[in-house]
């Protein structure tokens, strides 16, 4: 007779697929900072509907967490959401409102809807067919939103509160409901229970997690990884729909900044809630957590400490009841922190498992074993070269040889659109001051492309250089305006600020190899909020008149030292036509040119960024060259805000806003690809100008044939750059890399050879 052994009852696990202890790590934080929250600010926190107001803040980026962890789960990123959020609610506002189209309920979100699903399925094409990279694609999605949105409405608020009575079911949403909480809670609620069991139990969740953790396994395995890869970004879109819709049922209304922002908070969201920027990871309960989290925190730092000031009225103390709060960017930067952290937290303690393994060596058992790292996320194909570098070789002529290079696309269309201007507006274009103040946007977007071709080239990219910009002019203001230094001071520690941004984005990338976009995205916020904190928010003038020449004419610096040429001759004229700025980019361009076209550095950058593997197998210390190029781009961004200060004579917040944008489409268009190892200075300051005299173009004043002019209103100058960026990546793509024309020439030549072939044979 043989002996059985009962097994013991196993312990109950949590059902891991939808819930697991990082979850539970989340809700314990959450305790306690909410705790630190009443002992902070009991008025607020203190009151039984202070966690319905967080939940009800939290709903709407709550909602688009859902769709943005099936998207990062995937190994993409979708930065358009906040635009989505914002161009679904504008367009049903104008759909809805009494001052504009005045539909009924039912169009207006039928359109709102169809806007969503079409900004989802463009950014799911861009991706997934025409392969350009998914950030570029978004960021441009962002902007090209962000356009659309100002135009629309012009930037004016849109009202409607009195016709909302006419939709009561609809605009319920946003109310209160009979149990005291907001009904938005009860939609975030639905859609992450649907999305838990949608991500965690059915085939769209397999194949999901499958596509991010190795998508070309996926293929082996008969996934169609393309279609699920559309599928997150529609998901994203819809997601982020219903948290427009959400949006206009709480205010019966809109503004132009409406989901400006929301990006980050629902990135950020979704990684502290455990998913993995590298793909194949998360759970979309921890999505729904961390936006708890990230409004919580955003609370907490919004809401203040109360104090209690004693000032003097007519000789009597008296207490007066206050708040001490943050300044304005501290939020913004704070958020920037908490998305780097986070994603810093998922491959250095998880996957390497710190805290597991410290318990091991604790407790003298054997060690766990490190997960491996699969690579970078959303990390394209490197540059191929082939078509380009051949077309290159069979050039005839210096004619030929001109237009083989990569560059030569951008200074022809320069110097065509520079005619168009000239053709439109004879009696203005070619003026001594339309050629100054051409020179003067030619020169920002011009510094920040030097540095950002340095970059390119090396195959990363750097989304904070209009940030940099924000912050090197807020330093340097606020040293002058608020402390008292000298200029030349105050420009040094401007341009050391702008250089430490650049090393924490090369630390970031090369040191703990995050993608560049992720770590270059944080200080994206971090260092607009610093300089807004910096400066309280305000506007800051009044600096001396030496400090200022670095923005004048330069006549007008050679009238200051007394060494001005006579009036009515050539020097003098030239000398008024050129800035003291343009001068100094000009000189910067040179050597960075020099630098990069004919030094051992620069064609170790090309290699870089060709093919980083054989550069090191070469022996490039590539992490060294790629850390120099992200310290550069961020010096020539401190550069830019300084001149910028002195241009203008005053610093503004708004400094720097969309630059990061010109830049990268003026390098492309100049010929540098958005993989890596192409990219020249001259070709990236013919971009800076194609993108100049765009803008100018569209601001210029026709004057019409019934003698009234026109002017394009400026809100829709940003989605034509948009468009520009978009058309320039997938020309570069297809055209220059793909060798698209060829192929097609190719085909139509094989097909008819045979035909003739048949023809003689008869």
């Amino acid at each position: 007779m043989t002996a059985t052994t009962l097994a013991a009852p196993a312990r109950r696990r949590l059902p891991l697929q939808l819930i697991g202890g990082w979850e539970v790590g989340l809700i314990v934080f959450m305790v306690l900072l909410y705790i630190a929250g009443v002992f902070i600010n009991p008025k607020f926190f203190g009151q039984t509907d202070a966690f319905s107001a967080i939940l009800r803040d939290t709903a709407r980026y709550g909602v688009m967490a859902a769709g943005m962890t099936f998207v990062i789960i995937n190994k993409d990123l979708d930065l358009s959401v906040g635009s989505t959020l914002g161009l679904v609610a504008t367009v049903f506002s104008i759909c809805f409102s009494k001052s504009y189209y005045d539909l009924g309920i039912g169009p207006s979100v039928i359109a709102a809807v169809l806007v969503g699903l079409g900004v989802g399925l463009v950014n799911g094409f861009f991706v997934t067919v025409l392969r350009v990279p998914s950030f570029i694609t978004t960021l441009t999605m962002l902007f090209i939103g962000r356009g659309f949105v100002l135009g629309l409405t012009g930037g004016k608020t849109i009202s409607y509160s009195e016709k909302a009575l006419e939709a009561p079911w609809f605009f319920q949403i946003g109310e209160t409901n009979a149990l005291g909480f907001n009904n938005q809670i009860l939609i975030f609620l639905a859609v992450t229970i649907v999305g838990m069991i949608v991500l965690a139990k059915t085939r769209w969740g397999y194949e999901t997690y499958a596509t991010g953790g190795n998508e070309m396994a996926s293929i082996y395995a008969g996934i169609p990884t393309r279609r699920v890869r559309m599928r997150g970004y529609v998901l994203s879109a819809l997601c982020a729909t219903l948290a427009g819709l959400m949006n206009v049922a709480q205010d019966k209304g809109i503004t132009s900044q409406y989901g400006q922002g929301a990006e980050l908070i629902v990135i950020a969201a979704v990684i502290v809630g455990g998913a993995s920027i590298l793909g194949g990871r998360g759970r979309l309960l921890g999505g729904a957590l961390g936006a708890i989290l990230v409004v919580l925190i955003d609370k907490v730092l919004r809401e203040g400490i109360p104090m209690t000031r004693t000032v003097k009225v007519g000789g009597v103390d008296m207490q007066v009841q206050g708040m001490a709060q943050l300044p304005p960017g501290a939020v913004p930067a704070f958020l920037g922190l908490i998305l780097l952290i986070a994603v810093l937290i998922e491959p250095w303690i998880i996957r390497r498992n710190v805290f597991p393994r410290l318990w091991a060596r604790l407790t003298g058992r054997p060690l766990p074993p490190i997960i491996e790292v699969g690579g970078v996320a959303i990390e394209g194909a490197q540059t191929k070269g082939s078509s380009a570098s051949d077309s290159a070789m069979r050039a005839r002529g210096p004619i030929g040889h001109f237009l083989a290079r990569r560059d030569a696309a951008a200074i022809v269309l320069a110097i065509l659109l520079w005619c168009v201007g000239l053709y439109l507006r004879p009696d203005f274009w070619g003026s001594i001051d339309n050629s100054f103040n051409l020179m003067l946007s030619f020169t920002e977007v011009g510094l920040l492309s030097i540095g950002m071709t340095y970059v390119i080239a090396n195959g990363d990219i750097d989304l904070s250089v209009g940030s940099v910009l924000a912050l090197s002019a807020a330093t340097c203001a606020f040293l002058m305006k608020q402390m008292g230094f000298d200029p030349w001071t105050a420009v040094f520690i401007a341009l050391m600020a702008g250089a430490a941004a650049g090393l924490v984005n090369a630390l970031l990338t090369v040191g703990f190899g995050l993608p560049a976009f992720v770590a270059t995205l944080g200080m994206f916020y971090m260092a607009r909020g610093i300089g807004a904190w910096m400066t309280a928010g305000r506007q800051l003038s009044s600096f001396s008149e030496t400090f200022n020449l670095l923005g004048r004419k330069l006549i007008d610096a050679l009238t200051y030292f007394g060494i001005a040429p006579a009036r009515g001759t050539l020097v003098y004229d030239i000398a008024a036509a050129l800035s003291v700025q343009t001068i100094f980019m000009i000189v910067v361009a040179i050597l960075a040119g020099i630098v990069l076209a004919k030094t051992p550095f620069g064609q170790m950058v090309y290699a870089t960024g060709g093919n980083r593997r054989a550069a090191e197998y070469a022996g490039i210390n590539s992490g060294r060259v790629r850390a120099i190029s992200l310290v550069f781009s961020a010096l020539c961004a401190a550069c830019a805000g300084v001149i910028y200060v002195a241009f203008l004579r005053s610093f503004n917040p708004s400094a720097g806003q969309l630059r990061e944008l010109d830049a990268i489409a003026a390098v492309i268009i100049g010929g540098g690809s958005i993989f890596g190892g192409y990219g020249t200075v001259l070709g990236a300051l013919a971009g800076a100008a194609v993108i100049a005299l765009i803008r100018a173009l569209l601001s210029l004043q026709l004057i019409l044939s019934n003698g009234q002019s026109f002017v394009m209103p400026q809100h829709w100058v940003n989605v034509f750059i948009g468009l520009i960026l978009i058309v320039a990546v997938v020309g570069d793509i297809w055209l220059r890399q793909g060798d698209l024309a060829g192929t097609i020439r190719r085909r139509f030549f094989s097909r008819r050879a045979p035909a003739h072939g048949a023809a003689r044979h008869v």
